[in-house]
């Protein structure tokens, strides 16, 4: 059971998000609830944020310390499985499911903090991050990146794969890996790093 719902298509985040991120964009800019120079700001503020969840999900939560049984098969399931069998390309993407309950919870969260006309286009941004993140994280596992970029974030992610899965937990950023002091680089040991995430 565990194993069938934590498989995904590659497209399939991008059919299911994509709508919603749409919709909640164009509501936003037809009732005039945000001048574009606000939107600028959400966006950047939401675009931050994700990467800040990004960090923090993947190592609190997707690197949870196994210390029962339980713990360590739940562990296994949402991401020890990817380590694993990182080529996996019905992997690499966030299933579904635990995906929608995260954006269940982080609506609410935004709709309490930013207000009703701020959340929506807030979420809107995060989800765009969300998803440059999934197909950020299918791209360096699955193609060969042909600008600077594309291979400077493959070797940090692969670094973590191979090296040192306790540091490196931002994949489409090292903004928080540099800013908690959890960078890798190949043959080193991250500096200031304290935990095993």
């Amino acid at each position: 059971m565990i194993d069938r719902i934590s498989r995904v298509h590659p497209v399939t985040p991008l059919l299911l998000w994509t709508p919603l991120v749409v919709s909640l964009l164009y509501r936003s800019i037809d009732a005039d609830q945000v001048s574009p120079s606000a939107m600028v700001l959400i966006a950047a503020a939401a675009l931050l944020a994700w990467t800040f969840t990004e960090y923090m999900v993947h190592r609190f939560f997707f690197h949870l310390a196994p210390s029962t049984p339980a713990r360590q098969r739940l562990q296994f399931a949402i991401h020890g499985i990817h380590h694993e069998t990182p080529g996996d390309p019905e992997r690499l993407l966030m299933p579904p499911f635990p995906a929608a309950v995260g954006v269940v919870v982080l609506y609410g969260l935004f709709r309490a903090v930013l207000g009703p006309a701020l959340a929506e286009p807030f979420l809107a941004w995060f989800l765009l991050g969300y998803l440059t993140y999934d197909y950020t994280h299918f791209a360096v596992h699955r193609g060969r990146p042909r600008t600077r970029l594309g291979r400077y974030l493959r070797r940090r992610h692969m670094l973590h794969h191979f090296v040192s899965p306790e540091a490196g937990w931002g994949v489409t950023s090292p903004l928080w890996d540099w800013v908690m002091g959890t960078m890798v680089e190949r043959g080193r040991q991250p500096r200031r790093f304290s935990g095993a995430g």
